[in-house]
């Protein structure tokens, strides 16, 4: 039986990494100066990896990584003009427009019909509510789930709030690491809905041996998944 139906957000109903992409190739042009761009993307990428204990996933975590790697690969000269320009940057990536991905809208309205829908992201709390405001999903949404990292306690723990268990319910995402694995973990089904961009984090072997892990190339392929599963 399958009762519920949750969803990622960036990257799997609205464009995300890139922005983010754009925004480091920024860091590197200003920065060119000072550090080797090949240098400087290992020692952002490094910083990210490093912080995501302290200030977790989001706009608010990535500005601080290059702030500090701004500082430590100028061996603290950095000039305040710089740190006022990455600010900036930090600033045009939580203003930047909510844009949803191809039939997120229809599969999202189509579904909410039939299952619970829940939604179930990592980010910045104010960043993801404004985002999901500007979306006009979010009435579709029977709850919506903003936490600091998805494991199998997570999707456990929202799938009991919001639906009848894990094992009746589904997650569907971009992220092997976050949305798939750990959620067939907690005994539900995992759809992957692969993205041309992925950030490094995200990066996991496809977990092919597993029944209840499915593909589809976009979510217009979801409802047709959905149907066959039920049958």
């Amino acid at each position: 039986m399958l009762t519920t139906i949750g969803f990622d957000a960036d990257d799997t109903l609205w464009q995300n990494e890139s922005y983010f992409r754009l925004t480091q190739e920024r860091f590197l042009q200003v920065l060119v100066d000072h550090a080797d761009p090949v240098h400087l993307r290992e020692r952002l990428e490094a910083a990210e990896r490093r912080n995501l204990a302290y200030y977790g996933f989001g706009v608010n975590g990535f500005t601080l990584s290059m702030i500090e790697t701004a500082v430590e690969v100028t061996e603290g000269r950095v000039p305040s003009t710089v740190i006022a320009d990455l600010i900036a940057m930090g600033r045009q990536l939580l203003e930047h427009p909510m844009e949803l991905l191809p039939h997120a809208r229809a599969t999202v309205t189509a579904l909410s019909a039939e299952f619970r829908l829940v939604l179930i992201t990592k980010g910045d709390l104010l960043h993801q509510e404004r985002k999901l405001a500007q979306s006009g999903l979010g009435d579709l949404f029977h709850g919506v789930e903003i936490v600091s990292d998805k494991t199998e306690t997570t999707y456990r723990a929202a799938f009991a709030r919001h639906g009848t268990g894990a094992d009746q319910a589904m997650m569907v995402g971009n992220s092997l690491k976050s949305d798939v694995i750990p959620a067939l973990q907690a005994g539900s089904w995992g759809v992957h809905v692969p993205q041309d961009l992925e950030w490094a984090f995200e990066a996991a072997a496809a977990p092919t041996d597993q029944s209840r892990f499915h593909v589809v190339k976009d979510l217009g392929e979801l409802p047709e998944l959905v149907d066959r599963l039920r049958s």
